[in-house]
């Protein structure tokens, strides 16, 4: 099951089915392992070392991501709110784009839905979209095959 996404204006919905429950999908959102294991998806690589994650509200978490051909860049976010392990918010400060994570539990797993709005333009594009796609793809394959989970680390309620 691919993840399904729909544009309607300066807005982008995806929603994706996980096959692991809340708890676990937002470690994986909150952890610089995590962030590492699926932020790219399948058109880049993001080196854990450069993740940063300071979960709280005004907190921010950054990344670096590597395309296949060299590029390199970097991408920070601000948190807006944090309510674990249901709903997070977070604004990309450069472009406005804001982006709600939303978990609800769907019987053994997670129904994920992520809305971003405030697109600006050059990401109202159907390969905008399928990154998104490629990226919460990324994120059930590694749920699938990978317990990241860590007990002692105080954003896993698990």
């Amino acid at each position: 099951m691919r993840a399904a996404t729909e544009r309607n204006g300066d807005e982008l919905i995806a929603r994706r089915h996980l096959p692991a429950l809340p708890d676990r999908v937002w470690h994986a959102f909150t952890s610089p392992t995590g962030i590492a294991a699926f932020w790219g998806g399948s058109h880049a690589t993001v080196p854990q070392a450069s993740v940063t994650v300071d979960l709280r509200p005004g907190g921010e978490f950054a990344l670096d991501t590597r395309a296949p051909d060299g590029r390199t860049g970097r991408l920070r976010f601000v948190y807006v709110r944090v309510e674990p392990p249901s709903e997070l918010v977070f604004d990309e400060p450069v472009t406005g784009l804001r982006t709600t994570v939303t978990l609800r539990p769907a019987g053994h797993g997670t129904d994920l839905t992520v809305h971003q709005r405030k697109l600006p333009p050059q990401l109202r594009t159907d390969q905008a979209a399928d990154g998104l796609a490629s990226i919460l793809d990324a994120l059930a394959a590694h749920l699938r095959h990978h317990d990241d989970g860590d007990s002692s680390d105080p954003s896993n309620p698990a």
